[in-house]
């Protein structure tokens, strides 16, 4: 197995990124291929011990940043680390792409050089949240800002799919984010989705609200891309608050501070559960390869887990088990 990782993608890029990469060497099997300037990558890698036959530099001179226009930029920075990185995959040099960089970008360039897989009208990105047991699957977070019912329904094979394969659930329960649990809740989208939602051989429990998502009530949460990254944005600043407000309550006294000592290991266990480094990367379900979508500021933790997430992907065939069930259970066979 090889996988490569776009060094130069990310805020905290290429130190953390390479930093985790090299760190994700003991935890996999196979290769990483690291794309990206190849001066940049060798000088940085003086700092580390590794095993030589473990990794393998791409050279990747250019670079896209957060700002271009991700269709334009990818196509006339072909020698960018994510332009090569995407190559490598479609030419089966890699089994797959990691990539912090410009979220855009990433999904202009598999799209072009990928292409979709058969039957999937729109590719949807996935990324877990953390619930209170467990993790909950939410799609799309913003691989669409408008999705038709037809998109709905594929976002959710997709991410069923990817439940039972990576995220271990057997028979996933698939919520249709709405704002109601009734039926009849929701606008023209979501009303329109759910009559078709009934229909597929999947465990679907109907509507849920965006507090479902942090219980145990639902699997996977499919809703459309402005909503989903919506949520994803807010969960992370809500997220980031309440541990500064907590921080400064646990400080404000010698009483809590005698207190969050008796605390600690709880504090650390919760922080580690909330932070998005310990889940890896987002998945972009439906481009026909491999590719992960790492936070834009990723660093080693983060790059190392995405890492392993898509070696996961890779071994449990998860694009295979899409390609195989996208049209079957929906019944028919788009183009």
């Amino acid at each position: 197995m090889q996988i490569a990782v776009d060094v130069m993608g990310g805020d905290y890029a290429p130190d953390e990124i390479i930093k985790g990469a090299v760190e994700s060497i003991s935890e996999i099997e196979g290769k990483i291929l690291l794309v990206g300037p190849e001066d940049v990558i060798e000088e940085k890698l003086k700092d580390y011990n590794y095993n030589l036959n473990r990794l393998e530099i791409i050279d990747a001179p250019d670079v896209i940043e957060m700002d271009e226009t991700p269709a334009k930029a990818v196509r006339q920075k072909t020698d960018s680390s994510i332009a090569v990185g995407v190559r490598l995959v479609r030419s089966g040099k890699a089994d797959a792409l990691v990539s912090a960089g410009s979220t855009g970008a990433v999904m202009a360039g598999s799209l072009l050089k990928l292409g979709r897989i058969k039957g999937v009208k729109r590719p949807a990105i996935a990324t877990v949240m953390p619930a209170l047991e467990g993790e909950t699957l939410v799609l799309d977070v913003g691989a669409n800002v408008d999705s038709t019912p037809e998109n709905m329904v594929q976002y959710a094979l997709m991410g069923n799919i990817y439940a039972e394969q990576i995220l271990h659930k057997s028979k996933p329960k698939v919520g249709l984010l709405s704002i109601g649990e009734e039926a009849k809740k929701g606008n023209e989208l979501t009303k329109e989705t759910y009559q078709l939602l009934k229909e597929l051989d999947i465990n679907f429990i109907g509507n849920v609200e965006g507090r479902d998502i942090f219980t145990t009530d639902c699997d996977v949460v499919v809703c459309d891309g402005f909503v989903g990254n919506t949520i994803l944005k807010t969960a992370e600043g809500l997220s980031k608050t309440v541990f500064e407000m907590m921080k400064e309550e646990l400080e404000a006294s010698l009483i809590a501070k005698l207190g969050s000592w008796f605390m600690k290991s709880s504090l650390k266990r919760l922080k580690k559960k909330m932070d998005y480094a310990e889940y890896g990367g987002a998945p972009l379900l439906g481009v026909n390869g491999v590719v992960i979508i790492g936070h834009g500021s990723s660093k080693n933790k983060a790059v190392k887990n995405a890492i392993n997430v898509a070696c996961e992907s890779v071994e449990r065939q998860v694009l295979d088990q899409i390609k195989e069930n996208i049209n079957e259970r929906t019944g028919r066979a788009d183009e």
